[in-house]
């Protein structure tokens, strides 16, 4: 398990996931119309997934600059997914 660790791959696992995840959410809104479409589903996935990278960086002790690229897009992806949903709700209420 500490190898799992050490290595980074348990973040690869859990990147692995995230993806499936989000296939698996859109196949259901497509098939049913039912739950989030997947433009709304983009914005906090991809955020968290660059978080996880940020944390597989830290983990394998990569460069400080691989860490702070991901958060950097991390909080991009994270602002603009917040950014549309905020316009989105603005719209709703008008």
């Amino acid at each position: 398990m500490n190898e799992l660790f050490a290595s980074g791959r348990i973040i690869d696992l859990i990147l692995v996931m995230i993806l499936v995840e989000g296939l698996v959410l859109a196949l259901i809104h497509y098939r049913t119309g039912r739950g989030l479409a997947p433009q709304e589903l983009i914005g906090f996935l991809l955020s968290g997934a660059l978080l996880l990278l940020a944390l597989r960086a830290a983990l394998v002790g990569a460069w400080w600059g691989w860490m702070g690229l991901a958060l950097a897009g991390s909080l991009v992806t994270h602002l603009a997914d917040l950014a549309w949903r905020w316009r989105r709700a603005g719209r709703r209420s008008d």
